[in-house]
């Protein structure tokens, strides 16, 4: 290949293909191997359907071969996802919704003759205000012979979380990043409550299908006979299950957050007048970060100005209120996640390379960060100098509060720990703070004694 040429270290899996990048643009090669395959889903006409119902992504055809590489029969040029994000910063029910995403693919894909042969979230991205399937090269052609063969993936990457998740009433989004290609099905039923083996779907899903593919293990399964009919009684199956299924409604200190500041003598009117104005200075600003977004109230004055925006909070629920929100409403330009900011997502998979850390994959322009500082400062005991340094390396233009010691809030804080912050000081904050960034400008948010500060990374 080209030295210019990048090949994605999270695409290897898959001989049909895989992803690469050159002059910063991402391309995905069509093997030899898939050539057959890959032309029955274009001129069956699934691709245009898929397309035209905002299902999957679109691509253009180059026929060049850019890689260089001799196994090379065509080349796409998908349309751009701004931000990769993964199956463990998703809410309840944005994995609820890429369960029935997928299963609609599966059932779309039979009747063309095709059949989709990967069930993972990670085929799965948020563009445009949903979710989309982002792999073309999923769909193969369709033999009766075969069961389904992403049976076991569907199961364990989307079934059991969710079903897990369902029945211990928490969001226990973290378990599918100890176990990031899914939560093997004997862990599964062992953790799923021994009243769910009377329950027909699950059962056989779950605790069967456990019992069965490790009686398997090893052994050369025989050519049966999967009619379309079966296969479309299995999805029919998954689906009814993944339907009914309830999102956690366990309740959290942060949940109305906004509903209680909104009482605070203006508080919230008095911050939001501040930021709108900031950018109003900045009218070219095309792409924000809300982190600590709660439930996005201000992730959607930036969506008012036309900003693309990452909105991202520590809360499960929060984060799952936004979704249906923006589901609702039909909002395009947010992006709801879960984040932890003294815990974000890491870099795993082979060589710690196949999935990024947030921090790599993050890449706005502007940053924003209200009511946040004191949680990170105090809360979680990580000094102003490395706050300053993190947001250095994500914001090149930020946005954040500052909530003096003396603020009702913070004395909550302190009431449940021992008070050895004599370093948490407004001066402190901005000479950390000014090692890495320039003050364009701070306003003080009414009679609230809290502090807005408006600033921009300092050139290298």
């Amino acid at each position: 290949m080209s030295n210019s040429i990048e090949r994605n270290p999270a695409s290897y899996r898959d001989p049909s293909g895989f992803i690469f990048e050159k002059d910063g643009v991402l391309y995905r090669q069509v093997n030899n191997y898939f050539k057959e395959d890959f032309d029955l889903f274009i001129q069956s006409g699934l691709y245009d359907k898929l397309v035209n119902q905002q299902l999957l992504i679109p691509h253009q055809t180059i026929h060049d071969c850019i890689s260089g590489d001799e196994n090379a029969y065509l080349t796409i040029l998908p349309e751009k996802i701004n931000f990769i994000s993964y199956a463990w910063e998703w809410s309840f029910d944005m994995l609820k919704d890429a369960a029935l995403l997928t299963l609609r693919l599966a059932k779309e894909s039979i009747q063309f003759g095709l059949s989709l042969k990967d069930a993972t979230p990670h085929n799965i991205q948020w563009h445009k205000g949903k979710l989309i399937f982002i792999d073309s090269l999923s769909f193969e052609k369709y033999n009766e012979k075969n069961p389904w063969i992403a049976y076991r993936q569907f199961c364990e990457n989307f079934l059991s979380p969710l079903l897990i998740m369902h029945h211990s009433k928490l969001t226990l989004n973290q378990l599918q990043l100890a176990w990031p290609d899914g939560i093997p099905l004997e862990v599964a039923a062992k953790l799923l409550p021994a009243k769910t083996k009377y329950s027909f779907h699950t059962f056989l899903h779950i605790h069967l299908h456990a019992k069965v593919s490790n009686k398997a293990a090893g052994k050369r399964q025989k050519d049966l006979q999967f009619s379309r009919r079966k296969f479309l009684n299995l999805l029919q199956s998954l689906e009814m299950v993944i339907r009914r299924l309830k999102s956690p409604s366990t309740a959290t200190q942060w949940a109305d957050y906004y509903k209680e500041a909104t009482n605070r003598n203006g508080y919230i009117e008095e911050k939001k007048k501040i930021i709108q104005h900031w950018l109003s200075l900045n009218p070219s600003l095309k792409s924000a970060a809300d982190l600590g977004s709660n439930e996005g109230y201000f992730s959607l004055c930036l969506s008012e100005h036309k900003i693309e925006t990452l909105s991202a909070d520590i809360d499960p629920n929060c984060i799952n209120q936004l979704y249906l929100k923006i589901k609702q409403e039909k909002i395009n330009n947010i992006q709801p996640i879960i984040f932890d900011f003294s815990n974000p997502s890491p870099a795993i998979g082979v060589d710690n390379k196949e999935r990024e850390r947030f921090t790599d994959r993050l890449n706005t322009e502007l940053v924003i960060s209200l009511a946040l500082l004191h949680h990170l400062a105090i809360g979680k005991n990580i000094p102003f100098e490395k706050l300053a340094s993190y947001f250095s390396k994500i914001a090149p233009l930020l946005i954040i509060e500052f909530i003096s010691k003396e603020d009702e809030k913070v004395q909550i804080l302190l009431k449940q720990k021992r008070d050895i912050f004599s370093n948490y000081t407004q001066t402190l904050f901005e000479k950390e703070f000014s090692t890495f960034f320039k003050i364009i400008d701070k306003q003080e948010i009414g009679l609230s004694g809290r502090t807005l500060y408006f600033m921009k990374r300092n050139e290298e």
